[in-house]
């Protein structure tokens, strides 16, 4: 979902804040970032950290998610991390650092508040509470990662394909996932042909319905069964986090 360039301001649409960790905030730390938050749009691969450059703004999604893609010496990429309207971009910059080790990009457009890291650092030097928040999401993103990692090295092809289209549902509107195989296997770091088996089985026991360049999720319970416990306790630790 894109916005109309006059609703370009500093809070979506009817004044909600959609992005759940700015919902969380108290309202003194919301006044905190508010004066230097921009809401932007958020195209469909729209780079908001290069793989070792200085990361210059940090991201309040509000729809759509990013991906957190690694690669090795020889280019060879997979993806190890997801965020949406759950967190925030700029993992590094909220631990300390200043440069980004992978290439984070739009992997469904959408849009978010936008706000630079000098401004984000002096919010957080002057607000315990806000660096507090900001922290736990960092740290409820890198159980995500822990459980990614786990995922990959132990589950079959087709669990991790339902977990993820889980997690993607998860920070979409609707049942109906603009993916193509080829996206799907850079994210699972496999083969297409891998992808298009594994897609397959998943349409056969009725929980998904591919079509050209989109999945529609059928069965979000079958999908869970078809990940075999590999999606769950990530999202059950942010809630403990955040609730």
């Amino acid at each position: 979902m894109l916005l109309p360039e006059r609703a370009m301001a500093n809070q979506p649409q009817g004044g909600a804040v959609k992005n759940k960790i700015l919902a969380r905030l108290s309202p003194s730390d919301l006044r905190l970032l508010e004066p230097n938050l921009a809401l932007v749009n958020l195209p469909f691969r729209k780079m908001l950290e290069a793989r070792n450059r200085r990361i210059e703004y940090v991201y309040f999604i509000h729809a759509g998610f990013a991906s957190i893609v690694a690669s090795n010496k020889n280019l060879q990429s997979t993806e190890v991390g997801i965020i949406g309207v759950e967190g925030v971009t700029g993992l590094p910059v909220l631990l300390g650092a200043s440069r980004a080790m992978h290439e984070t990009y739009m992997q469904l457009a959408g849009y978010g508040s936008r706000i630079s890291v000098a401004h984000l650092r002096a919010a957080m030097e002057e607000s315990a509470t806000l660096r507090r928040v900001l922290l736990r999401s960092a740290y409820a993103f890198l159980t995500q990662v822990s459980f990614t990692a786990v995922s990959n090295g132990r589950s079959k092809l087709e669990a991790r394909l339902a977990r993820w289209l889980l997690m993607a549902q998860d920070r979409s509107d609707g049942d109906d996932l603009i993916l193509t195989h080829e996206l799907l296997a850079l994210m699972l770091g496999v083969r297409r042909p891998g992808v298009t088996t594994a897609l397959s089985a998943l349409e056969d026991k009725g929980l998904i319905n591919p079509r050209r360049g989109v999945i529609a999720i059928n069965d979000r319970e079958g999908l869970k069964r078809a990940a075999n416990g590999a999606y769950g306790s990530p999202e059950a630790e942010w809630q403990s986090l955040f609730d």
